[in-house]
């Protein structure tokens, strides 16, 4: 059934036998080292979130025990931000066969991470699906066999998940959430004039004390004192 088809994907992605050879990369290689960059992250979460079409919240945590730099209050934002919950974000959806060739040109990566495709020309390294039968018996790889099949048509759940999320984004209901979202977590303006006062009053203060500054140092006391002080070194001359 349905839930047998989840626990399917989930664990493909988990474990990095999804079909597609950058995200499988990328999740082995967090798996031996517990650290991916960015992009790579952001990756596997769209992948997770719109072409399985899997919760984020099972991935959010599924990444959360894996990620060294793991940290609450950035991880969980930006999976919901990557994923589409939001509803105030460009829906990120990768191409993992385009990262792959702008991120990976030669396969290194991917052959590091993915070893069954050691041997895979360069022509076919991204979509080794690709491969005629002649070649995958050549390089010992065998797609759906010793490495597999991509588990969904990317073209295809890319086409499903921005129908379905711009569905759901056109309602009223999720434009009256997304404004309460944005006007409680994603304003860039300044506060009321609060600001704009205390920085006035803050100049205001300087230029008073500024005033005060050069009216002491031009008082007739000051003048008193410098006329001593030259009288003084007057006599030290003369004296000398």
């Amino acid at each position: 059934g349905a839930d047998v088809e989840v626990r399917h994907k989930f664990d493909a992605w988990c474990s990095g036998r999804t079909g597609y050879p950058m995200v499988d990369a990328v999740m082995r290689c967090l798996h031996n080292g517990g650290w991916v960059n960015f992009r790579m992250r952001a990756m596997l979460v769209s992948f997770a979130s719109y072409n399985l079409w899997l919760d984020w919240r099972p991935t959010s945590r599924f990444l959360s025990k894996h990620f060294l730099d793991y940290e609450p209050g950035i991880h969980y934002p930006q999976f919901q931000m990557q994923s589409g919950t939001t509803g105030i974000n460009s829906l990120r959806i990768y191409n993992p066969v385009k990262q792959a060739k702008d991120h990976d040109k030669d396969g290194v990566f991917v052959r590091r991470y993915v070893t069954e495709l050691a041997d895979v020309p360069k022509k076919y390294i991204f979509e080794p699906w690709k491969m005629p039968a002649s070649v995958q018996e050549e390089v010992a790889c065998i797609i759906g066999k010793d490495y597999p099949k991509p588990i969904v048509d990317h073209s295809e759940a890319y086409k499903f998940a921005r129908k379905s999320i711009g569905e759901v984004r056109r309602k009223d209901t999720s434009k009256d959430e997304a404004k309460k979202i944005v006007k409680k977590h994603g304003s860039r303006k300044r506060p009321s004039n609060n600001r704009t006062k205390v920085k006035t009053a803050d100049n205001e203060s300087k230029s008073r004390q500024r005033k005060r500054l050069k009216k002491k140092a031009t008082s007739p006391k000051d003048g008193l004192v410098q006329s001593n002080l030259s009288n003084f070194l007057k006599i030290v001359r003369e004296d000398a």
